[in-house]
C-alpha cells in the first residue's frame, strides 16, 4: 500500500504556519528548526503538484489549495484527537458512548439539566437521546438499542438483568379544548361524563413505537373513532386544536388548563395513577453511566 504524501505531521506544519504568519515563528511553535519545515511544506508540494504557501511580503499565505486543504486538514486533525481521547477514556472504563430513551409522557427538561451537570464533569462522552412511547421505550432497552430509558411507564419486563427504579407516579386527566362539544357538554351539565358515552368523541392516541412486541396504549377510549400521532406534544397540539379528546398526564397539561385552552373533563371512572421508570441493564457496568444515573437520580 502506497503512503499517502499527506500525513498528520505535514497538516500540524501547515496548521502552525498559517497561524503563525511564519515558517521562522512556526518553527519555533513547533520546536522545530525552520529548514525542517521548508522541506515538508516542499515535500508536500512537490508530490501533490501544487503550490501551497504564496510570499506576501515576510508573511508566508496560503493559495486556495493551501486553504481546502487545511480546512479539511483540520478536520482530520480534530477527529484524531477526538479518537485518541476516546481510546484513553474507554482504556480507564469510561464509554465513549452513551445512549438514552426517553418516553414521550415525560418532561425533559430535568433530565437534560442532570445531563447538562454531568457532561461538565465529562466533556469527553457522547450522549445520544431518542424519543420512544410506552411498551417500545422498553423494548429500545431490551434489544441493546440504548443504555438507559427515563420515564418507562409500567410495568417494567419479567426479562432478568434489567434495573428499575421508580421516579415518578403519573396521574391522568381527560383534556378537551375549549370550543370541543364535550367540554361544552361538560360545563352545561356540571357533572361527570359516563366511561360510555366517551365513546362518542374522536380520542387522540399517541402510537407505541414497539416494533417488535404487541404495542399497547394507556387510557385508550375503547369503541371511539381515533386519531393517532407519534409523540405526546403532537398529542396535545391535535386536542389543543380541537381534533379530538385524550388523557395527558396532569402536570403535563395543568399549565394549558390554567390559561383556558383546555378544559379538565371528569369523568365517573377516574384513571389509576402509573409508576414511570428509570431502567438500565446490570451487565453495563460503564463508569460514564453508572456517574450520569447518580445525577439523574439526585
Amino acid at each position: 500500500m502506497i503512503s499517502p504524501p499527506i500525513t498528520i505531521e505535514a497538516l500540524l506544519v501547515l496548521d502552525a504556519i498559517e497561524h503563525r504568519g511564519s515558517y521562522a515563528a512556526a518553527a519555533e511553535q513547533l520546536n522545530k528548526v525552520p529548514s525542517a519545515l521548508s522541506y515538508i511544506v516542499q515535500k508536500l508540494e512537490e508530490q501533490l503538484n501544487v503550490t501551497l504557501f504564496q510570499r506576501q511580503g515576510r508573511r508566508a499565505v496560503l493559495t486556495p489549495a493551501g486553504k481546502h486543504l487545511l480546512a479539511e486538514g483540520r478536520k482530520m486533525l480534530l477527529a484524531i484527537n477526538a479518537l485518541s481521547e476516546q481510546t484513553q477514556t474507554i482504556a480507564n472504563g469510561w464509554e465513549p458512548k452513551i445512549r438514552i430513551a426517553c418516553d414521550s409522557i415525560i418532561d425533559v427538561t430535568p433530565v437534560f439539566n442532570g445531563i447538562q451537570r454531568f457532561l461538565t464533569e465529562h466533556q469527553n462522552i457522547e450522549i445520544d437521546v431518542q424519543e420512544e412511547v410506552m411498551n417500545g421505550t422498553w423494548e429500545a432497552l431490551v434489544d441493546d438499542r440504548v443504555d438507559l430509558v427515563i420515564g418507562a411507564p409500567s410495568p417494567v419486563p419479567n426479562q432478568k438483568g434489567i434495573r428499575a427504579i421508580p421516579i415518578a407516579s403519573m396521574t391522568s386527566v381527560l383534556v378537551a379544548a375549549k370550543t370541543y362539544p364535550l367540554a361544552d357538554k361538560s360545563s352545561k351539565e356540571n357533572k361527570a361524563i359516563e366511561s360510555s358515552e366517551l365513546a362518542n368523541y374522536r380520542n387522540v392516541v399517541v402510537h407505541d413505537s414497539s416494533q417488535h412486541e404487541i404495542p399497547w396504549s394507556i387510557n385508550m377510549i375503547e369503541g371511539s373513532q381515533h386519531f393517532y400521532v407519534s409523540s405526546i406534544a403532537q398529542k396535545v397540539a391535535a386536542i389543543i386544536a380541537g381534533i379530538g379528546i385524550g388523557y395527558l398526564p396532569k402536570s403535563m397539561v395543568q399549565s394549558y388548563i390554567d390559561t383556558g385552552q383546555l378544559v379538565a373533563i371528569e369523568t365517573e371512572e377516574k384513571p389509576a395513577s402509573q409508576d414511570l421508570f428509570m431502567a438500565w441493564k446490570i451487565t453495563n457496568k460503564g463508569k460514564g453511566l453508572s456517574k450520569l444515573i447518580d445525577f439523574l437520580s439526585s
